[in-house]
């Protein structure tokens, strides 16, 4: 038994040896190094966006900022590395970031790449307008829009082809654009009448562009907005949830939408969404 005891402990300590000494969950790595890489996007205004001195803002920023201040990391030990959506689960599985706050909505077809804490924030797709349209208030009145069709993203599949909360097909002229700057343009310019993604991002563009646009305020998808976090770190992701509930209890997350979406025309979640649970 001593001698299967003695061996038992050469593996583990052979296998420590071999990871370098290295954390084995996130939050063991705050805790002992002070420092984390986390997985933001860089161009969205409002949520991440990086900016011309390099730093970068936003609600997922400062999301995130809470975060590893409550796992003992301080600003200075973050680093924030651009996450796109096509590589977010490879940065994960690669440890290229120890986690991503994105945008990442929480979706049965990424949970069994991803361990998901939260969610932090319930967003919802909506339409982004010229600031004098009256006419739309549902889904429903998006009937015989010109809907601006961002290559790549499917949010216009949830209007016209009914995969909505509603299950609602809406009969609407698709406007193709190579992406949201393109569609914000052709919006301005009465080329189409709306932009749709999740309200969040689009009251950030609002946010930028001043009194010119806004958010209708007629959501009809439910977005469930998550930590990114390695799959199989059970220890991080409960903890992450304590820390979740308490950004919501102790005020944190009112204060920071309204920091960023105050005057954008997005109706802002005012509790806590409830917690997936970890797996």
């Amino acid at each position: 038994m001593g001698a299967a005891l003695v061996a038992a402990g050469a593996m583990v300590a052979g296998l420590t040896a071999c990871g370098g000494g290295e954390a084995t969950t996130v939050l063991q790595k705050a805790k002992d190094e002070k420092k984390l890489v986390v997985g933001v996007k860089y161009d969205q205004p409002g949520l991440g966006l990086k900016k011309p001195d390099g730093t970068v803002e936003g609600f997922d920023v400062d999301v995130a900022k809470y975060i590893a201040g409550k796992m003992g990391v301080p600003e200075s030990g973050i680093e924030f590395k651009e996450a796109r959506s096509a590589n977010r689960e490879s940065f994960l599985k690669q440890g290229q970031v120890d986690l991503v706050i994105a945008t990442y909505s929480i979706t049965d077809a990424r949970k069994p790449q991803v361990t998901f804490a939260g969610p932090y924030y319930l967003a919802h797709q909506d339409s982004l307008i010229r600031a004098d349209d009256a006419s739309i208030t549902s889904l429903e009145t998006l009937k015989g829009k010109k809907v601006c069709q961002v290559s790549g993203s499917n949010s216009w599949k949830n209007i016209t082809e009914g995969t909505n909360k509603m299950s609602l097909k809406v009969e609407a002229s698709l406007v193709p654009a190579g992406g949201y700057d393109e569609c914000i343009a052709k919006l301005k310019s009465n080329a189409v009448d709306v932009v749709t993604t999740d309200d969040t991002i689009l009251a950030g563009f609002a946010k930028r562009e001043g009194s010119a646009l806004k958010v209708a305020g007629a959501p009809f998808t439910d977005e469930k907005y998550g930590i990114g976090i390695k799959k199989g770190d059970i220890e991080t992701c409960n903890e992450i949830n304590k820390i979740v509930a308490g950004m919501w209890t102790d005020g944190t997350a009112a204060k920071l939408l309204e920091k960023h979406f105050a005057g954008t025309g997005l109706k802002v979640e005012t509790t806590a969404p409830p917690a997936e649970g970890c797996a």
